[in-house]
């Protein structure tokens, strides 16, 4: 009888074929299953091929138990990435935020203080007595004077998103703040500073406090220095108060946002939406089988018994008698399929049970819940001589 190594195409797919421990595990695999299925005693209807399909099938669906998990517990760290550049099988990755950082753009985006979405700035001609603008016909763009709708991409095109409107055209705000540069500057020129050297006490403040002013005095600038308004009704901007003298007019520069499309890769050539997707593309392989550790095998035996049980029962199904002299020899085919639907079930349901408790969300809850109670029983250690000094 030839052995696996020696058979041509002996799996159905051949995934572990080439493992020469895959190979030895085959043909003890044979006798395993007959043994148990009682061939010494009565002839087993089973070919080393069928056996060894069964235990193919077997290695396979404990893979996808597997790398079930995995998903479970790292499929944010992946989204994204390319499909074919990486295989995560039997791999730790490390943990990004990368997920977090994503499903924060859009906010960041209506904040308009980052997010992945582009604004373009343009700008009205403001004339006098004259109050409404229609932003999709007027508003055009300060880089070369066209309109910013009509420039928009056949098929994107959509609502326009006002996101800042400003009185003159944005420049970059310098405020001369009361750091200790210019405490030490102004003292020193008006007023002898080095006089009261020895009489002074000066603080090292912190740079946060600096850029803390800073944006008190912008916020400042903009409620106490200006008396201008606007309102978008449809896609008018109203302007608030009348233009009524020529200081009045001239341009007013608005920071528009035009629609987005979440499937768009930006204007920074993001990919990642053609990466990653699910865990339909998550980049998973089936596990080695000599990677495999003794309790993961000893469940693929278990479960390629089940598998060669129910396949010997739907043979014998196929007859439900086989006539012999003066009597009738019955098949216990049905019994056989219920069987090793019943153990394959069983085996199932006992790896996911375990496997739920494997997450990486599972495993911190598990640490974390060991931790407080080592702590609590750490409270009733008595301290030796009264000088030990025990944290809890």
């Amino acid at each position: 009888m030839s052995s696996f190594s020696q058979t041509i195409s002996p799996t159905p797919f051949g995934f572990f074929d080439s493992e020469p421990i895959f190979q030895a595990e085959s043909d003890a695999m044979v006798t395993f299953v007959k043994r148990k299925l009682g061939d010494d005693v009565l002839s087993v209807e089973l070919t080393r091929k069928e056996i060894w399909a069964c235990f193919e099938e077997a290695c396979c669906e404990y893979s996808r138990l597997i790398h079930e998990t995995k998903i479970t517990s790292e499929l944010t760290n992946v989204l994204g990435l390319p499909t074919g550049s990486q295989d995560f099988t039997n791999k730790y990755s490390r943990q990004t935020l990368e997920f977090l950082l994503r499903k924060a753009e859009p906010y960041a985006s209506e904040a308009f203080v980052g997010g992945s979405n582009n604004a373009t700035l343009g700008y009205f001609d403001l004339e006098r007595q004259r109050q409404d603008y229609n932003i999709y016909t007027e508003l055009k763009n300060v880089k070369d004077d066209t309109i910013i709708y009509n420039s928009l991409p056949t098929g994107s095109k959509g609502k326009l998103k006002i996101v800042e409107i400003f009185h003159f055209e944005p420049l970059a705000a310098q405020h001369f703040l009361l750091n200790a540069s210019n405490v030490t500057n102004f003292l020193a020129t008006n007023f002898n500073y080095e006089s009261y050297v020895n009489s002074t006490i000066f603080y090292v403040l912190p740079i946060f406090e600096d850029v803390l002013r800073r944006g008190m005095l912008e916020s400042a600038f903009r409620v106490r220095r200006s008396n201008y308004s606007y309102e978008v009704l449809g896609g008018n901007l109203k302007i608030y108060p009348v233009p009524t003298t020529d200081l009045q007019t001239g341009r007013l520069y608005v920071n528009v946002m035009p629609p987005t499309n979440p499937l768009s890769p930006n204007a920074y050539g993001d990919d990642s939406i053609y990466g990653i997707s699910g865990p339909s593309s998550f980049p998973l392989g089936n596990i080695p089988f000599s990677s495999i550790n003794q309790p993961g095998r000893q469940w693929i035996r278990q479960y390629t018994l089940a598998l060669c049980r129910e396949l010997l029962g739907l043979i014998r199904s196929k007859f439900q008698s086989i006539p012999i002299p003066n009597a009738d020899l019955q098949l216990n085919g049905e019994a056989l399929v219920s069987t090793g639907r019943e153990d394959k079930d069983k085996l199932i349901t006992q790896m996911k049970e375990f496997l739920a408790n494997m997450t990486h969300a599972k495993l911190l809850e598990n640490d974390a819940l060991a931790a407080e109670n080592l702590n609590k029983q750490l409270r009733y250690i008595p301290m030796p001589l009264g000088k030990s000094i025990t944290i809890g």
